[in-house]
């Protein structure tokens, strides 16, 4: 039996409905006006490719992709600055950044983040810690090319050459420098949270962790260059410093925003397509080409968009 064309019409202006974006209301406009983002490399989700200067300096690397972008764009936001940019601390919210990389080449400086911020400001995204407290650098100190290898009895070659770096950071009493370092960032960025509010206080701000780049109970070596107890050193330390932007996150009464539980099992150990993070060797398969080792690839940024703009929904 042939439709009508009035039940054929019906069906297909259903159709359009149902294919509708759920923000789609024309005659409501945007619901927020003028959107900051501010926060470092997890937040710029760097890239050597795929560089967008748009917002930053080159040096900055910020990509295409990166998550301030992706929601700028899904919520149709009339005003978007993007201060991210790679290796940024704190301190550079109201610190200019040099971001000349290689000398001789024009890369830049990257204004104060908070510069981009005014009093009619109504949202902002922030993701920084990370730098603070070094996390970075202790991660390249434990990449090994070697696998553990004991000559004596309780005595290691260093690494890069077979020993383990967690070592470096934990005492034999089991005081750990890297943990106090992430206690100790707490009021930092508590205070950093409190003075965006000051310079917009309409602005809903929310406060971003970084995902979960590196397993808990387990390792991948040699598939990644990090023993695995150091690797799950790694990964515990960034769980601790994910529950410190939490902590500041409440004091500063801010919003977070969790990505880190929703990107549990796609760290660096994983395959090519399923990883969020990228392991040592600088490759990646999503988008293909360079990347810039453990640090988010494009499905970690997608991850991140996804879980800002579900935050943005309560």
């Amino acid at each position: 039996m042939k439709p009508s064309r009035a039940l054929l019409a019906l069906a297909v202006a259903a159709c359009a409905l149902a294919a509708a974006p759920a923000h789609a209301d024309p005659g409501r406009g945007p619901q927020y006006n003028e959107y900051v983002a501010l926060g470092d490399s997890w937040s710029a989700d760097v890239t050597p490719i795929g560089i967008d200067s748009t917002y930053a300096p080159s040096g900055c690397a910020q990509s295409s992709w990166n998550y301030p972008k992706q929601v700028a764009k899904a919520i149709g936001v009339p005003s978007f600055k993007d201060a991210t940019c790679g290796s940024a601390t704190t301190v550079e919210m109201t610190k200019k950044q040099d971001v000349n990389i290689i000398p001789g080449l024009a890369w830049g400086t990257n204004d104060e983040q908070f510069k981009r911020l005014t009093p009619t400001t109504d949202l902002v995204t922030i993701g920084i810690g990370g730098n603070d407290i070094g996390l970075a650098g202790a991660l390249k100190g434990c990449i090994n090319l070697l696998p553990q290898l004991e000559l004596v009895p309780g005595a290691h070659l260093p690494a890069p050459l077979g020993g383990g770096c967690k070592a470096n950071w934990v005492k034999p009493d089991g005081t750990d420098e890297m943990s106090q370092r992430i206690a100790k960032v707490v009021p930092v960025l508590r205070d950093t949270f409190k003075a965006i509010k000051d310079r917009s206080p309409k602005a809903r701000v929310l406060a971003v962790d970084y995902l979960a780049g590196a397993p808990l109970n387990h390792g991948c070596y040699p598939y990644l260059q990090v023993l695995d107890d150091d690797l799950q050193w790694i990964g515990a330390k960034l769980k601790e410093l994910d529950g410190a932007v939490a902590q500041a996150a409440k004091e500063a009464d801010v919003e977070f925003v969790d990505t880190y539980t929703g990107s549990i099992g796609h760290d660096v150990c994983q395959a090519p397509g399923v990883k969020y993070v990228e392991g040592i060797v600088p490759l990646s398969a999503t988008p293909l080409g360079l990347a810039i080792p453990f640090h988010p690839n494009r499905l970690g940024a997608d991850h991140q968009a996804a879980a800002v703009l579900e935050a943005l929904k309560k």
